[in-house]
């Protein structure tokens, strides 16, 4: 996302004596695998002014100036007593420790893993907490009476909601954000967020649906007039639906027949985030995700995952030359419980030596197990490059269980449906984008001109397809329409392993969208995706036109024939 809008901060009330105070960037903001669709984001907090004044989830070091110097002008610092986290990670750390150093006695208000998080952070400090487990009420005066709702996952294990009877608003943080930045405060015309959302969900919740479900029945009966995520637009108008949709995702992946095991500990989040990026890649191909922060989880939780799944993976940072203990009890209960031969993968990050991962490692294969991927080491925070290497690695993980499940496609194989589908033919053609540092390419014969004014096209892309996160509504890539001959369409017939460069000896030019033309191409058209739609096992992206060339002027579109419609 390009923009020259400088951050801010956008201020407005949104219900009796409570400020929506919202820390905004229309810049490229990635430094989690959520934010991938890079339009911004707005870092929501809440201010509620009564007889006692409280603060709910100040936003994260990015904007901790800007959003101190908003929130002096509203109110000064030395009247709130009370600051509310819906979570604890090391970014928001900044602002609080900001908070402190301008009144030192302020209570803070969180769950006891929150809590521990803090006093680990701040080590020095004089830390006010109140630790709540659930239900607790606070009343701040004028019939402003908080209920705190604990809703715990493994990504957030501290994770908590905060309802105000009087405003009838639920404070929900981490769920139903969106990572978007605009003015618009509330979701009017709320299905334009849904892609955003959904990404969102696909992101951070599909992994871990088992308490996404328990959390969502914990707030189900409170008369809320709308939800305050942490993250995107209020949802007001498509709430219901919003909820609804919630529970079907998390029945979809419930009702996978393959899972994994997604065991981490993080010290910094860095080990965290790639388990995000893995997770993502073995949903996407149509895998259950159990995450199990083995921080937060009791060992019954762990080896009941592990006995169920297909295969497991296992994330750790080092310190000090040693794992986590545990990470070390998780690693004690795989070995004890997993079938000998289970694909195991590794991934860790770590600051200077990375010891751990090369431990879990040399434990599994001495046990008996399948390292079912090359061990994923990321120094320090993961780059955009290792956040998609840790997606495809996931995808190849997911993909190589369902072969050795034989898990198959609806159609019949030999059948006359399928047979009579693979007669379906289109020209022969390969996609190509550019995010970032990230290159990508894929070889597509579902390609179809859709419309005339404008001109436009569809693309069918399989979900677990490495480039189906280039091709959302806004992204830009480029058709390249393949001659007859089959040298190009060779390069893009192989599998390529996760990370492994798609335009190897290949000639590229730059289009002025930033992905590449294959100059040896018939021809190439650069689109930008406006539409998404999902179909089954594929995504359908409707891409307008927005220029092209025909490179060969006497060369023959190539065509994909096929005799079966159950594979490409």
């Amino acid at each position: 996302m390009t923009s020259t809008k400088p951050r801010d901060v956008q201020v407005l009330p949104i219900g009796a004596d409570t400020l929506a105070i919202r820390s905004r960037s229309w810049n490229r903001l990635r430094f989690e695998i959520e934010y991938a669709l890079e339009k911004g984001t707005t870092a929501n907090s809440f201010l509620i002014q009564s007889e006692q004044t409280a603060l709910i989830d100040p936003p994260g070091g990015t904007f901790t100036e800007i959003f101190l110097e908003e929130l002096q002008k509203r109110c000064p610092i030395d009247r709130i007593d009370y600051v509310i986290l819906g979570h604890v990670n090391p970014n928001r750390i900044d602002t609080i420790k900001a908070l402190l150093v301008l009144k030192n006695h302020i209570t803070i208000i969180c769950t006891n893993p929150g809590a521990i998080a803090l006093r680990n952070a701040i080590p020095d400090g004089e830390l006010n907490i109140k630790v709540v487990r659930g239900e607790e009420l606070l009343e701040l005066g004028k019939e402003h009476v908080l209920q705190f709702i604990s809703t715990s996952t493994p990504r957030w294990p501290d994770a908590l909601c905060t309802y105000d009877s009087k405003t009838k608003i639920l404070y929900t943080d981490k769920l139903f954000g969106a990572h978007v930045c605009g003015d618009q405060l509330f979701d009017e015309g709320w299905q334009h967020y849904l892609p955003d959302r959904r990404y969102y969900f696909d992101c951070l919740m599909a992994n871990q649906t088992k308490q996404v479900e328990v959390a969502l029945d914990k707030i189900a009966d409170l008369p809320a007039s709308f939800y305050a995520p942490g993250h995107g637009p209020m949802l007001r108008y498509g709430l219901h639906e919003l909820v609804n949709l919630y529970r079907k995702w998390s029945e979809v992946q419930k009702q996978q027949n393959i899972s994994v095991a997604l065991l981490y500990a993080s010290a910094y989040g860095n080990t965290t985030t790639l388990a995000d990026a893995i997770a993502r890649g073995i949903t996407k191909a149509g895998v259950t995700v159990e995450a199990i922060n083995c921080e937060a989880a009791a060992p019954d939780e762990i080896k009941a995952a592990v006995e169920k799944a297909s295969g497991f993976a296992i994330g750790s940072p080092t310190l000090a030359g040693h794992l986590p203990t545990q990470v070390q009890t998780a690693l004690g209960i795989v070995i004890s419980t997993a079938p000998k031969g289970s694909p195991a993968g590794v991934f860790g990050s770590f600051g200077w030596s990375g010891e751990g991962i090369d431990i879990i490692t040399d434990k599994l294969k001495d046990a008996g197990f399948t390292i079912a991927f090359e061990p994923i080491r990321a120094k320090f925070k993961p780059t955009d490059a290792m956040l998609q290497f840790c997606e495809e690695t996931g995808t190849d993980f997911a993909q190589s269980l369902k072969v050795a499940k034989k898990v198959r496609n609806t159609l019949n194989p030999g059948s006359t449906v399928e047979q009579a589908v693979g007669r379906v033919i289109g020209s022969l053609c390969v996609v190509t984008t550019k995010k970032g540092d990230v290159t990508n390419a894929m070889l597509a014969s579902w390609v179809s001109q859709a419309t005339f004014n404008p001109p436009g096209l569809t693309v069918a892309v399989a979900k677990e397809r490495a480039i189906e996160s280039h091709m959302h509504e806004g992204d830009r890539f480029i058709l390249n329409i393949l001659d007859q001959g089959k040298q190009v369409r060779k390069s893009f017939m192989k599998k390529f392993a996760p990370g492994e460069d798609r335009f190897a000896g290949l000639n590229t030019q730059e289009a002025q969208n930033g992905a590449p033309i294959l100059t040896d191409a018939l021809a190439y058209l650069e689109c930008q995706a406006t539409q998404r739609m999902e179909c089954g096992d594929h995504w359908l992206v409707y891409a307008v036109v927005e220029g092209g060339k025909v490179l060969q002027d006497n060369g023959l579109t190539a065509v994909h024939y096929r005799k079966s419609g159950g594979y490409y």
